[in-house]
């Protein structure tokens, strides 16, 4: 009890002195991708050449935390970490109309475990647009598909130290392929987005696994009381005060055929193949510092869950399919303190049931905006229940610090 305390009063001292105050430069080279969006409170370093015919916008962000941790049954234990280090290429060759951005991971965390036959997941994101107008974004390439508010806003947008429990299991992630964003957002008037996706199914860097699945994406967005300022949709929190209310109502859906990872993009191997359908549906409201979303995510497959190793029935790996329900309401007070709760339920289909645990997690936050998004002092309270199909429960919870910066 005594390092918690000590824990606390150290994160209190450290948020309680964090007054720095910087000003925004109001002109920025942020390329604004729809599929990829960053938060960009300036900046960045950016090159263009004397004629015009190329743009390098070069950008960075690290998130670094501390967190003690006790879960059921065990002692309690530390863990630091360099949980994010990304690096951004962006920019435009030959014409402002075609555009291109690369994204680069380094931090353990983000790379993961390097195992034998399978590559190396530095690059994140590899693709090329072609942007006619402002309406319309035509891409190619490895990136974000358009799936749920939370994956495709960026992690450093984020109010907590993390994206929620049911982002982790019924997320659609990023893919190869192409893209398609129709755009059609006005200030002060109903406005909506259309996107829709093609790609492999596999997820992110992936070769020498080719087959006749092929993923198909759509997404709709609704803002029935006009665009939220400065690409608000693309980060959690009012941090901007939106001055009038926002709204935005969103919903996708994703066909995975044939694929071979227990959370389609993402996840391990599956022993059979497995087509997916995945629903991700979004709500975001903003206004005066307030802000409250939710979300719903759910993941079927029409065969059995459970595919087994045909040389040793007694080994076996699943999809994880089920729904999840994610709450969160935040505050962020005019000296830019914010208070956040989130509430997540986690459901596994029948399928699984006897494998997979059903989830809560509560969740309350504190961030210090210093510079936004872009430098942010967060800690964070979180605690889980884990409930089995025999009833039996397990409780966990951490106690986090976590620095963010970036330009």
């Amino acid at each position: 009890m005594k390092r918690i305390i000590f824990i606390g009063v150290l994160i209190t001292t450290i948020f309680t002195q964090a007054q720095v105050t910087i000003e925004q430069n109001k002109h920025d080279n942020d390329i604004k991708l729809s599929a990829l969006p960053y938060y960009s409170f300036g900046k960045g370093v950016g090159i263009t050449s004397p004629d015009s015919l190329y743009q390098l916008n070069i950008r960075f962000r690290m998130q670094n935390r501390v967190t003690y941790l006790e879960n059921d049954g065990e002692n309690g234990a530390y863990d630091g970490q360099i949980r994010r280090l990304r690096l951004r290429l962006d920019g435009y060759v030959g014409n402002p109309k075609f555009l291109y951005a690369i994204q680069l991971s380094f931090a353990p965390g983000d790379v993961g475990e390097i195992r034998e036959g399978e590559n190396i997941n530095i690059i994140r994101d590899a693709v090329v647009f072609y942007r006619p107008n402002k309406h319309w974004n035509i891409g190619f390439g490895q990136t974000k598909l358009p799936g749920n508010r939370q994956r495709v806003n960026s992690s450093g947008g984020l109010q907590l130290t993390d994206r929620t429990i049911n982002n982790a299991k019924f997320t659609i992630d990023r893919d190869f392929g192409f893209q398609v964003h129709n755009m059609n957002e006005f200030k002060d008037k109903f406005s909506y987005n259309l996107k829709a996706a093609l790609s492999t199914g596999e997820g992110r860097n992936v070769t020498g696994k080719a087959d006749d699945g092929i993923a198909v994406t759509g997404k709709v967005e609704f803002f029935p009381l006009g665009a939220f300022t400065k690409d608000g949709t693309y980060f959690e929190g009012d941090v901007i005060r939106e001055k009038k209310p926002k709204l935005m109502i969103s919903g996708a859906f994703q066909q995975n055929n044939h694929a071979r990872r227990t959370q389609g993009q993402l996840g391990n191997d599956l022993f059979e193949q497995r087509t997916m359908k995945s629903v991700l549906l979004d709500a975001m409201f903003k206004y005066n510092g307030w802000a409250a979303m939710t979300s719903f995510m759910s993941r079927t497959t029409n065969d059995n869950a459970i595919t087994y190793n045909p040389d040793d029935l007694t080994e076996s790996n699943y999809v994880f399919v089920g729904n999840g329900f994610d709450y969160q309401l935040s505050y962020n007070t005019r000296k830019n303190y914010e208070f956040i709760g989130r509430y997540s339920i986690q459901n596994v289909g029948s399928d699984i049931e006897t494998l997979a645990p059903k989830v809560k997690e509560y969740s309350f936050g504190v961030t210090k905006y210093i510079w936004e998004h872009t430098f942010k002092l967060q800690a964070e309270l979180n605690y889980d229940t884990l409930e089995s199909f025999s009833g039996a429960t397990k409780n966990n919870w951490y106690l986090r610090f976590q620095v963010e910066i970036g330009i």
